[in-house]
């Protein structure tokens, strides 16, 4: 198999987005714009929004090299990893297992995905929205534990999964800048194979996404079990010495 070569942007809506408008688009191969985070930049490649998004927030216009990813192109493709319910429902993460699926990157870089909103002032690059990854559901328990999960899958594929902003984050990605994108070492995927068998297990797999159609079948104690597994499977020692 080649070595992958796609290095992508995955653009949230954070307050700090906003500084993404004066990147150069040379670091990336592709830029993945969530929800109202096409406005930021108007060279984006992929929108990604689920089935609620607004009519009113979504793009009159499209160029030729844009597309719109909607749940019927990525459900299919976030199930291949095991599905929502594992995955974290919330679009940043769908947004990393479908790039993973669909672009097959060397890096997976987030930008405005922290997941840290402020108690005051502006909660997104427009001003205030919802905090959808705080919402009390069953799925993003520990935002932490699913990021893991994430860039464990990433590193399963020879992918870097980092984010590209610095100080306080709930995700575990290690910061990089734009010119540092391919500097941290692949991790080791060594300790997944646990925390996959407790997966297959639990069978908390929902073939259509709408996992919140079944939530009473899924224990919230034995997803908390689920979560430190990952976590403890994501280390900083779980790097592969290599050169």
């Amino acid at each position: 198999m080649a070595e992958p070569m796609h290095r992508v942007l995955i653009l949230g809506s954070a307050p700090a987005a906003a500084a993404a408008r004066e990147w150069s688009r040379d670091p990336f191969t592709h830029i993945v714009a969530i929800n109202n985070a096409w406005r930021i930049r108007d060279d984006w490649d992929f929108l990604i929004h689920p089935e609620d998004f607004p009519i009113c927030n979504r793009p009159d216009e499209l160029v030729r090299s844009q597309s719109i990813v909607e749940a019927d192109e990525y459900v299919p493709h976030q199930n291949k990893f095991g599905g929502f319910v594992y995955a974290g429902g919330t679009m940043a993460f769908t947004a990393g297992y479908w790039a993973l699926a669909a672009l097959q990157p060397a890096v997976l870089a987030f930008f405005g995905c922290d997941m840290i909103y402020p108690n005051s002032g502006k909660t997104h690059f427009y001003g205030n929205g919802a905090a959808d990854p705080l919402r009390a559901d069953v799925t993003l328990r520990s935002l932490e534990a699913k990021s893991a999960r994430l860039a464990l899958f990433g590193a399963a594929q020879n992918c870097r999964v980092v984010r590209l902003s610095q100080g306080e984050s709930r995700l575990v990605f290690p910061s990089v800048t734009t010119d540092t994108l391919m500097s941290d070492r692949l991790l080791s995927t060594k300790g997944m194979q646990a925390a996959l068998q407790a997966e297959a297990q639990l069978n908390y797999f929902v073939s259509s996404g709408r996992y919140w159609e079944e939530e009473e079948r899924f224990d919230a104690a034995r997803i908390d079990q689920l979560d430190r597994m990952w976590l403890d499977a994501y280390c900083p020692q779980s790097l592969e010495n290599v050169a």
